[in-house]
């Protein structure tokens, strides 16, 4: 229906053993994508990669992840494999307390999660206008196994040397990435609607 919508990249690091495996594609569509609830009602939580509860994603990872859109107008614990990395992020104006001492996360705020145990608290923060309860609070649950080696980063590449980044930069630039068929059309269909858009005065 147009408009503006939210999309998020989120970009998972892989072992230096895994980083030269053959690429592939998982096209889930949303109602692919499982939906926790728990007993209340009162907390909704889409499990794109990981498990909550009896609730497991449809797509596969070479490394353990959880990347969870957690809704919530009430309290819930969340389960969190305490050998992994967590953090959340706050993408709704409502904010959302987290953690035993309640921290309060606002809107577009990050906050990372200690590995003190395997059970996160989550709870709506703010009360609803009418006095019903509280607003819906919407953020995102991400956490990994640390892999525990050296990073080199640029651009869109993610390696563990500068020479494995030089390699890379060399190989996108002589084509050995190789070419994804039909992919110049699908870029000048593109090009053409965000003309017509522009010229509409959409953003």
């Amino acid at each position: 229906n147009g408009g503006k919508f939210q999309g998020f990249q989120i970009w998972v690091n892989l072992p230096a053993k895994d980083k030269m495996i053959r690429p592939r594609y998982q096209d889930v569509p949303p109602e692919d994508i499982p939906w926790f609830e728990s007993e209340d009602k009162k907390t909704r939580i889409k499990v794109i990669a990981g498990e909550v509860g009896d609730v497991t994603a449809n797509i596969d990872t070479h490394t353990p992840i959880y990347f969870l859109d957690l809704r919530t107008t009430g309290s819930f614990s969340l389960r969190i494999p305490k050998e992994m990395n967590a953090m959340v992020y706050n993408y709704h104006p409502s904010p959302i307390y987290i953690g035993s001492e309640k921290t309060k996360v606002a809107e577009s705020q990050l906050a990372i999660i200690a590995a003190e145990s395997e059970s996160v608290a989550f709870e709506a923060a703010e009360d609803a206008e009418d006095g019903s309860g509280k607003k819906e609070s919407r953020v995102l649950v991400l956490a990994g196994s640390p892999i525990g080696e050296p990073v080199s980063r640029y651009g869109p590449f993610v390696m563990n040397t500068s020479e494995e980044i030089a390699q890379a930069i060399n190989d996108i630039s002589t084509g050995a990435f190789g070419k994804i068929p039909g992919s110049i059309e699908r870029m000048r269909k593109t090009e053409e609607a965000n003309k017509r858009r522009n010229a509409a005065g959409k953003d």
